[in-house]
């Protein structure tokens, strides 16, 4: 009771404004509930790498057919699945951007609590292993987006403070090409050899955590060198999920 009478005096006082429409939030949180409410959930994507799919007919076709994406029918990923609740559309994408090229940090709670609010089916983990960024990117950056949501999602979540953040565990060991623009077979050459891991992983329970999945090739590369290095479990958390091209 205490603590929801604090949070309206505050709220009086240094009223949050949605972050999309400018307007009042009549929240804790910087976006109001009707911005909330046009900005898409990724609920029919495929289980294994969060692609979304096109609706089909269910019931012509067995559950593995309808849940998997092509791609993961013919070539599994390195990882086990991708958690990514969300649609990378309009107001997402502006969210993110001004999170990242702004340094509008105090996004970072609000995205988290938007990640937590939607990803209710997640297993255990022993480990949060942000995606690293080059030292030259992230000095010009100013910080590392997934290591920054890695706290976030930590502090915010009880069922996640016995976790570690290793954010020293994977290193870029070369600066790899923006990879804006590339195909997914070329992403997956500009990454490969990119990470390189410092210690063992002996059968850890891991999710790798980064923003947005666009091919899932970061996240394939890092997973790799991660099961390479003994992980048991690799699960990948990102907040969006971008469509296929094209759809």
């Amino acid at each position: 009771m205490v603590n929801n009478i604090g949070r309206r005096l505050l709220d009086g006082l240094f009223p949050h404004h949605c972050a999309l429409c400018g307007l009042r939030s009549g929240r804790d949180v910087p976006l109001c509930l009707a911005c909330e409410r046009e900005m898409p959930v990724n609920h029919h994507c495929c289980t294994r790498c969060a692609l979304p799919l096109a609706p089909g007919n269910d019931a012509a076709a067995s559950p593995v057919e309808v849940r998997l994406c092509g791609q993961c029918l013919q070539a599994p990923p390195a990882f086990e699945r991708v958690i990514a609740p969300w649609l990378y559309g309009e107001y997402f994408a502006h969210l993110i951007h001004r999170w990242k090229y702004h340094r509008e940090q105090y996004l970072t709670p609000l995205l988290a609590a938007l990640w937590l609010q939607q990803a209710q089916r997640r297993g255990p983990v022993d480990l949060l292993v942000p995606v690293p960024l080059h030292w030259r990117r992230r000095w010009r950056r100013g910080f590392n987006q997934s290591e920054v949501l890695c706290r976030q999602l930590r502090a915010s979540c009880p069922e996640l403070r016995a976790c570690r953040v290793a954010h020293r565990l994977v290193a870029r060991r070369r600066a790899t090409a923006a990879q804006s623009g590339m195909n997914a077979r070329q992403r997956a050459g500009n990454l490969r050899g990119a990470f390189t891991v410092s210690g063992p992983c002996d059968n850890l329970r891991i999710a790798i955590v980064d923003d947005v999945l666009t091919t899932g090739a970061t996240a394939s590369a890092l997973a790799r060198a991660l099961s390479a290095a003994g992980a048991g479990r690799i699960e990948v958390w990102c907040l969006a999920r971008t469509p296929a091209p094209g759809v």
